[in-house]
């Protein structure tokens, strides 16, 4: 008993991590050729937990993601990262982070001041059959997104033909077409966008 107490005297349990925080989320999605079943994403995030000195972002399952980056936006310095599991993202503050989940683990470029913020950029392109697709002639974009600002940018030559829910839809100076959402349900919004090749 002695040596246990003892033991925890000069080695104290380490205290946990506080609850991972973040906000001002936007995630761009660009639609790479139909017939890859891919896209990339752009996803801006503010790291809003103090003293915190990585972030996690999830890779979301069904998904194989390659070409990935981080970087701070105050400097556009390209951040140090590895992807990781589950069980080492709630150990850093992922709150419930199932341990068969992947997450990209990003070395933050300085803590997170008190009543501070680190911007990030993470870019990613998840191969993903079953959020896109090609039905015909049609490409078909199904996802249920989490994030409340959400861009979806076709593939260059296509135009859009339908979107299930309110959207602005624009010409990027490539003459590719953005659809812009906005949601502020606490529910994920299911997405679907189908769009056809120009002749």
């Amino acid at each position: 008993m002695i040596a246990i107490l003892l033991t925890l005297a000069l080695f104290p349990p380490a205290e946990p991590a506080p609850v991972q925080t973040d906000s001002d989320e936007y995630t761009r999605y660009e639609l790479l050729e139909p017939e890859s079943a891919s896209f990339r994403i752009l996803y801006e995030v503010t790291a809003t937990t103090p003293g915190a000195t990585a972030y996690f972002n999830p890779i979301r399952k069904g998904s194989t993601a390659t070409k990935e980056a981080v970087y701070d936006r105050m400097s556009g310095q390209a951040l140090r990262f590895e992807v990781v599991d589950g069980n080492v993202a709630k150990a850093g503050g992922v709150a419930g982070a199932p341990a068969d989940t992947q997450f990209i683990r990003v070395h933050l470029p300085r803590p997170v001041p008190k009543d501070g913020e680190v911007r990030l950029l993470i870019d990613k392109t998840y191969r993903d059959p079953s959020s896109y697709t090609v039905e015909g002639d049609r490409i078909v974009f199904s996802r249920a997104l989490g994030i409340k600002r959400n861009a979806v940018v076709l593939p260059a030559g296509f135009e859009l033909v339908s979107c299930n829910v309110p959207a602005q839809v624009l010409s990027e100076p490539d003459g590719r077409i953005k659809v812009s959402l906005v949601h502020t349900s606490a529910q994920p919004l299911p997405v679907l966008i189908r769009a056809r090749r120009l002749p």
